[in-house]
């Protein structure tokens, strides 16, 4: 008979181990995200496919705060991550590491995420933006990749916190994380 398993049953790891343990080379950038819930969600999906880091930008909350702590059930202790107020500034730090940039954004540019080639031995840095604007006009010069998603809806976008769970998935399953 099939049974839910109880938290002890998961074997999951503490903070001590997660911070020990290697990481996917996975950046996700939160460019103007203005919602607490989203960025909470972000760090749960991030501790969840062991990211490199979060990097907040603009006016995205930041930890610690409870309505962050609600949706992250503890994944801004895990998860590392850093504020930079300029997401140009973000951007430039992250190609000197030799990140590709791939910003999640519908544009005359993007293509589809299912067409996009992940390859294992690269570091990808993505950017989610603003629930409204989705990402910041003046960044877009220093992105040399869009990528998006495949809707067949009506409606025009997803929610961020959902869009950054897809796109996590695709990027870690496709490095290694999950094999």
């Amino acid at each position: 008979m099939t049974k839910k398993l109880k938290l002890e049953e998961l074997g999951r790891i503490d903070v001590d181990t997660f911070k020990k343990t290697p990481k996917i080379p996975l950046v996700v950038i939160l460019d103007n995200v203005r919602s607490m819930h989203n960025v909470g969600a972000i760090f749960r999906t991030g501790d969840a496919f062991l990211v490199e880091k979060v990097v907040l930008c603009g006016i995205t909350p930041r930890p610690p705060h409870r309505e962050i702590h609600k949706a992250a059930l503890g994944a801004t202790e895990s998860v590392d991550w850093i504020y930079e107020q300029d997401i140009n500034v973000a951007i430039k730090n992250l190609k000197k590491e030799n990140f590709n940039i791939i910003g999640i954004e519908q544009t005359s540019d993007s293509q589809l995420i299912s067409a996009f080639k992940i390859k294992s031995d690269q570091k990808y840095a993505l950017i989610l933006g603003n629930e409204v604007d989705g990402i910041s006009e003046e960044a877009l010069p220093n992105i040399g990749i869009f990528l998006e998603i495949p809707q067949l809806g009506t409606k025009h976008s997803l929610n961020v916190s959902v869009c950054g769970g897809i796109v996590m998935w695709e990027f870690a399953k496709n490095l290694e994380s999950l094999k």
